[in-house]
């Protein structure tokens, strides 16, 4: 497959696109617009999208059978050199795609110089990155749902566990800590729809537009598309090599998940401080101070809830660079890989990480428990109230004075009397000493979605299945 003589010096490194060109580039500009220190990660799937080209192309007779089998054999060579860490990247090369073709020239001769009849960078980079996100976006899905999982296991334990569920960082109303992790589970159902969606946008073959205007030769997009699992082709030749709406698509799904993910990070890291005392972080998930020698820090949720950050941003870049390009192809367009790459670089051993932490962190029940009682229980009276006859707000006024006048005396709810009760309401009864107890609070609150035991289970049971 070797060429002899001067065929590989005129595809040496840079030499592939001069023909308009009296000079060379400084090598200073070289470096700057280079995007192969990046975009190498695409070599699979430009690999991929060449040799269902090279087929297509042979079989609308642009080349040859044997041409094609020469360009699929020495393009199958190429891959073999990059994942052995053999293949000679020049940043002369511009991107994977030249280097590839600068490559395969110099392996095949003649037959390398017809891979890119009909075909020009701009529908070959956006076919390149579409292939990527297909690939890319369901490992991000099984890592959700692996964490999805993890969650689920830990409510399946705690069901009962009850605890306080806050609102303005206060103490509110009895939960359990199984319902309160639910809450999660659903927030990753709605990511992984998102993600879902995502994939969908990002199922259609841009390949056969070619700069923009798609090209004059007859060739046959549909065959790309089915050689390479398409499930529609893109059909505006303009929109096809401009468009990144699935890149921000992707990165919206993803930063809305980093989102997520920061948040429960930051409910681990109050829990396991001192002051709320609820969990313990594991050895294995923590780290240490380098002068004090107590602690036990949680860095790697700090990470994650700061590392949500970069993946905001890099939803933001790719959206201030779309937001003032003009139709078709800009260079502007060479910056949408990276941010896309750093947003799955960041996810996914977040997600991971995080599915293999919860199953480990040890909860206090007892510290949780007591923490759901006293004036967390206050709704719970209004509504007892309310049960017997009175309007909410009465009972909501009641309540407040109750606990007002409860706190100045320095006492607890538990610590009231029925007569306590009964000097602010007749209406109170013996059994509202029984309302005092957040196991029953959270066990009467059986409506559609609520933390009545009996609820989450089904709900979980509904989850698992």
């Amino acid at each position: 497959m070797a060429v002899r003589g001067k065929q590989v010096g005129k595809t040496a490194s840079g030499n592939i696109l001069r023909g308009r060109f009296a000079k060379g580039r400084l090598p200073e500009v070289e470096a700057f617009t280079a995007s192969l220190p990046f975009d190498r990660r695409l070599f699979r799937h430009d690999i991929r999208g060449s040799i269902a080209h090279a087929n297509m192309l042979a079989k609308v007779k642009l080349i040859s059978r044997a041409e094609a089998a020469q360009i699929s054999k020495g393009l199958r060579a190429i891959e073999r050199e990059i994942e052995a860490g053999e293949f000679k990247f020049n940043v002369a090369d511009e991107d994977i795609h030249i280097a590839i073709e600068r490559r395969l020239i110099e392996l095949t001769g003649n037959a390398g110089r017809k891979l890119h009849t009909a075909r020009s960078r701009n529908d070959q980079v956006a076919l390149d990155f579409r292939l990527y996100l297909k690939d890319e976006i369901p490992t991000v899905v099984a890592l959700i749902e692996a964490l999805r999982d993890s969650l689920l296991e830990v409510a399946s334990a705690h069901v009962d566990t009850v605890m306080p569920g806050y609102t303005h960082m206060q103490r509110a109303q009895p939960v359990s800590l199984a319902h309160h992790l639910l809450a999660y589970v659903d927030m990753l159902d709605r990511d992984r729809e998102r993600f879902s969606q995502a994939l969908a946008r990002t199922d259609a073959m841009p390949l056969g537009a070619g700069a923009l205007a798609g090209t004059t030769l007859q060739i046959d997009r549909e065959a790309v598309a089915e050689e390479l699992g398409f499930a529609r082709i893109v059909e505006n030749s303009m929109d096809a090599v401009s468009d990144r709406d699935f890149a921000v698509d992707f990165l919206s799904a993803a930063a809305l998940l980093a989102v997520h993910l920061s948040r429960m990070s930051e409910e681990i890291i109050l829990w396991t401080t001192s002051e709320f005392a609820f969990a313990t972080l594991p050895d294995e998930f923590s780290t240490g101070s380098s002068m004090m020698p107590q602690k036990k820090n949680p860095d790697l949720l700090e990470l994650i809830r700061g590392k949500s950050g970069r993946v905001i941003g890099d939803l933001v870049a790719m959206l201030t660079i779309l937001k003032g390009l003009p139709l078709t192809y800009n260079s502007d367009l060479q910056e949408d890989k990276e941010r896309v790459f750093d947003a799955l670089d960041t996810i996914k051993p977040a997600l991971d990480v995080t599915a293999k932490l919860w199953p480990r962190i040890k909860f206090d029940v007892d510290a949780m428990r007591k923490a759901a009682g006293g004036f967390a229980l206050a709704t719970d009276l209004a509504e007892y109230l309310v049960e017997r006859g009175m309007p909410f707000r009465e009972a909501h006024e009641i309540i407040g004075a109750l606990v007002r006048d409860t706190i100045t005396s320095g006492k607890a709810l538990e610590d009231l009397s029925i007569d306590d009760f009964r000097r602010h309401s007749p209406k109170f009864d013996s059994d509202v000493l029984e309302m005092l107890d957040p196991e029953n609070s959270i066990k009467v609150r059986s409506v559609m979605g609520g933390p009545s035991p009996g609820m989450v289970r089904e709900r979980i049971k509904k989850l698992q299945g």
